[in-house]
């Protein structure tokens, strides 16, 4: 009998693909940005889909484990800067509407509102006044 050598090197080095960015409920424009930046870094990476019913992950995997760190700081970086300009637009957008403010955009729109909701009122209520 020939010994079986069970640890024997192959050329090609296999890793474990590590999950890098989650892709669900994630809007196409900032997808597509995440995919843009690992590729402007030549970060090798691949994407699992949601599937034909929507149960599988979407997802960045990146094939490099030595690459991980790296792509993970990037992304990072990337959602800090997208979540301070989204606080500067809702800082600036933080104004709440009033009645007033709905009068002056669209002052007809807001009479006939409040006159249908006086008929319906009156039909309501006439009824059982009436009795």
């Amino acid at each position: 009998m020939l010994p079986i050598d069970l640890q024997v090197e192959s050329p090609h080095r296999t890793f474990m693909s590590k999950l890098l960015f989650r892709m669900r409920d994630v809007p196409i424009e900032e997808a597509d940005e995440v995919r843009a930046l690992l590729d402007s870094q030549s970060i090798d990476y691949f994407e699992t889909f949601a599937g034909n019913w929507g149960i599988s992950m979407p997802a960045l995997w990146v094939k490099d484990p030595a690459q991980f760190t790296q792509a993970r700081t990037l992304i990072d970086e990337y959602q800090y800067q997208l979540l301070s300009n989204k606080d500067l637009d809702t800082e600036q957008e933080a104004k709440v509407k009033t009645l007033t403010d709905s009068f002056k955009d669209r002052p007809f729109q807001f009479i006939a509102y409040w006159l249908l909701i006086a008929i319906v009122l009156f039909i309501s209520i006439y009824y059982f006044f009436s009795l």
